[in-house]
């Protein structure tokens, strides 16, 4: 999870309005760690900043991590860093590859649903699939023509006739139907959607209603959902290497304890969608505020950056 890589920028440009792409290359020249389709990197980047973006290249290039990314006018520093200090020749370190939304190896075909800059993990995968002969289709909604990504590669490349575009501006009868598409895949397919929440949610609540079982489908959010309100416990953490206990009170994650207790704690998106955070549980139950964890990792696992304990002690491997 912590693999430390460093990077030179070597190319950097415009690809659509609001969105830079980003090729970074190893200093020295060497083949860089391997990825999978559905990977992310986490970019140290100036300012003490650390930020996790999805790799959108052909998980065959060894030469070469591309990070597409959009600038967030909410962004709280990451995106504007990127866009607006960034420049080609600067280093920078970064942790990964990893991947929280991997593809299935046994799905007999990959529905794909991208919105906005969440093309850029479906992107890697369309790419891997079709280098491997494999089933799928990608479909592929942004607001207008300006602004959507890899525009020229998803209508001219060998990836054109299973990719289709739609655009929020565009003719109504052109506009994505989420339940029309998802009746018509394959049967058995697997679905795969990023983006933003409401499209997310709305693609996955259109297979739900068909039918589809949760093991069919498959989400990487940019954004968390808005939290529900209830009233937070006090809890006991106790770090079992660093032989600290610690107190977190109700209005404080156990993440801003630790911080403030000097603990070394690699962390990104601070609402549990990058997984950075991902500590091991020895005991104790989590009480689970992420949107990265799955069904078979959330009894071992824990995400400091928002989740909290059932219990009144939580013991954790840091």
């Amino acid at each position: 999870m912590n693999t430390c890589v460093s990077l030179r920028l070597a190319k950097k440009q415009s690809i659509a309005e609001g969105i830079v792409l980003l090729e970074l290359t190893a200093p020295d020249g060497r083949e860089l760690p391997p990825f999978t389709a559905g990977a992310h990197l986490l970019l140290n980047l100036p300012g003490g900043l650390s930020r996790a973006y999805s790799l959108c290249n052909d998980p065959a290039e060894r030469h070469r991590y591309q990070l597409a990314i959009n600038l967030d006018p909410r962004s709280r520093g990451g995106s504007r860093v990127v866009h607006e200090q960034l420049a080609v020749g600067d280093l920078v370190s970064a942790q990964g590859p990893n991947n929280l939304f991997p593809l299935d190896s046994e799905a007999p075909h990959a529905l794909l649903f991208a919105g906005g800059i969440g093309i850029t993990p479906v992107l890697s995968m369309a790419r891997y699939l079709q280098a491997q002969g494999r089933s799928w289709s990608l479909h592929y909604a942004t607001r207008s023509h300006d602004r959507c990504a890899f525009h020229e590669t998803l209508t001219s490349s060998s990836l054109a006739s299973s990719s289709h575009l739609y655009f929020d501006d565009g003719a109504a009868n052109r506009r994505l139907d989420l339940a029309q598409t998802i009746a018509s895949a394959p049967a058995g397919a697997h679905l795969y959607v990023c983006g933003p929440t409401g499209f997310i949610d709305a693609a996955l609540d259109a297979a739900r209603a068909q039918g589809w079982a949760e093991s069919r489908l498959h989400s990487e959010r940019f954004g968390a959902t808005a939290p529900v309100a209830v009233a937070e416990r006090r809890f006991t953490l106790k770090l079992e290497r660093s032989g600290l206990t610690l107190e977190v009170p109700p209005d404080q994650t156990a993440m801003a304890v630790m911080l403030a207790a000097g603990v070394d704690l690699p962390f990104s998106c601070e609402q549990g969608i990058c997984g950075t955070c991902i500590t091991d549980v020895l005991e104790g139950r989590p009480d689970h505020r992420d949107q990265c964890l799955d069904d078979e990792t959330r009894a071992m696992s824990f995400t400091p950056c928002c989740s909290r304990s059932l219990d009144d002690c939580l013991r954790i491997d840091l």
